[in-house]
């Protein structure tokens, strides 16, 4: 015969509350505080609006972390939720027992319910999940607008109803709510719902914005003041920002657009994906920067000398860990520049990226002394140029003292194609075996990756990645 586990008392108590509604709404202001966090998550399985309301009234915690919950969003609970709120914004004195001030609809939190539902032993370390003691002098004190916390992706052109919903709310309780969004992604969505959007949103909370967007340069031009306001932001991500036509060319434009990073004080990570804008002005984004950065990648356009000649000169780039300027056309009439910016970056990057950028031998053999000196260097890529057997030995012999170097990627070398630019399998095989001979002569334990993409010759997009070329330093010569 089967015995049954018994229920946990505390299942028990929170099933045998929620069989009477009326009476759980009845009881909070006594209820324990462990018992708040397992009755809320049964009242949101079993979409019991009435208590979820009450709950959120009397909340002993600082902070609710409702997205923690939820997989996809569910406007019906997110309705009873705000309605709780409301109850509290409209009342002169709040329940003793309630503390809440942020509600987190961010995709975080499942520590908190994992821990007060017994689940799982880890407890989380944020004090905003713990309940507050009483504090006289702050109850004396106006209280600070309520936060709500979001992610927020604007990537349809109409907004979906959850979204739309929040929004409406925030707005028609401007200021008492704060609308909090640490990372805010921007993909092909309506110009005026953006700003719509924007003026919501406290823009010295982001720290981290995306903008995928195909606009001329005049629209980000327009929306680059509110860029100012993000003073607290840490990664800039911005793509695909079309050029006007040379009859239209403003400078002012990207006057407006550079001068703002006067007021990003904090930003860390510069990202920019086909910024052609900027090519023979880059000195003005790069005067602009406040502080140095951890982590730059300008790619998909044309550096002009004079680009990399104050990219090299800036001192916001001699900290970097991460440099990435795949399919950066560089004129290369001046050969000194590109070692001139690896020599500034080489006592701490970890990451370099050179791919697809037209490197040939004679540019390659010219950044080896560099190349020799990025100690800390642990990623590495080479892929989408045309380079020969000799040439890749000196640079596997240059960068074989490098102790931190793990990952590896260089393209199909030019002695694996046939005059008309075919990849021959048979000569890949034979460069892969010298490759391997290569690296058994230096006899330290490596894995490199031989791969192509796009092709060099013809520019096709297909992938070849094959097994890597490994030497663990135990195989006999």
């Amino acid at each position: 015969m089967s015995i049954r586990k018994p229920l946990r008392l505390l299942n028990l108590a929170r099933k045998s509350l929620l069989t009477d509604e009326a009476l759980t709404i009845s009881t909070l202001e006594h209820l324990p505080i462990e018992l708040f966090p397992p009755l809320f998550m049964e009242a949101f399985c079993g979409r019991h609006r009435k208590t979820l309301k009450a709950l959120v009234q009397a909340w002993p915690f600082v902070r609710l972390p409702l997205g923690g919950l939820m997989q996809m969003p569910h406007l019906l609970t997110l309705q009873a939720v705000l309605d709780g709120l409301d109850v509290l914004l409209t009342q002169k004195d709040r329940p003793r027992k309630c503390k809440l001030h942020v509600l987190d609809l961010r995709n975080s939190g499942q520590d908190f319910w994992r821990m007060w539902s017994g689940s799982s032993v880890h407890v989380s370390s944020s004090s905003s999940m713990v309940p507050m003691a009483e504090d006289g002098s702050r109850i004396e004190k106006p209280l600070a607008p309520f936060e709500v916390f979001t992610e927020l992706h604007l990537k349809e052109r109409t907004m979906n109803e959850f979204l739309t919903y929040l929004l409406k709310w925030v707005e028609e309780r401007d200021p008492f709510i704060h609308l909090c969004c640490k990372k805010l992604k921007i993909v092909s969505f309506p110009m005026d719902n953006i700003m719509n959007v924007l003026s919501m949103v406290q823009l010295d909370c982001i720290q981290e914005l995306h903008v995928n967007c195909t606009w001329h340069l005049s629209t980000l031009a327009m929306i680059a003041p509110l860029l100012g306001q993000m003073s607290n932001v840490q990664k800039l991500f911005v793509s695909h920002i079309h050029l006007p036509d040379p009859e239209e060319w403003d400078e002012q434009h990207i006057v407006k657009i550079t001068s703002q990073f006067l007021r990003l004080h904090h930003l860390q990570d510069l990202h920019l994906e086909s910024p052609f804008y900027l090519g023979g002005c880059l000195d003005q984004m790069l005067r602009c920067l406040m502080k140095p950065l951890d982590n730059l990648s300008i790619t998909h356009c044309l550096l002009r000398d004079s680009d990399l000649t104050h990219l090299s000169q800036s001192p916001n780039i001699s900290q970097l860990k991460s440099l990435n300027l795949t399919g950066v056309t560089m004129t290369y009439t001046s050969p000194e520049l590109l070692p001139a910016l690896l020599e500034k970056v080489s006592a701490t990057l970890q990451e370099l990226y050179l791919e697809q950028s037209g490197i040939r031998d004679s540019h390659l053999e010219a950044i080896l002394p560099a190349l020799s000196h990025c100690f800390q260097l642990t990623s590495f890529s080479l892929r989408g140029n045309l380079l020969s057997m000799p040439i890749m030995e000196k640079m596997l012999r240059h960068t074989s003292e490098l102790p931190s170097l793990s990952r590896e990627l260089y393209p199909v070398l030019q002695e694996s194609f046939s005059s008309q630019g075919i990849l021959q399998p048979g000569r890949l095989a034979q460069c892969r075996t010298e490759l391997l001979e290569i690296l058994k002569d230096l006899g330290r334990p490596r894995t490199i990756w031989i791969c192509f993409t796009p092709c060099p010759h013809c520019g096709d997009n297909t992938f070849y990645h094959p097994e890597p070329i490994i030497y663990g330093g135990n195989i006999p010569a």
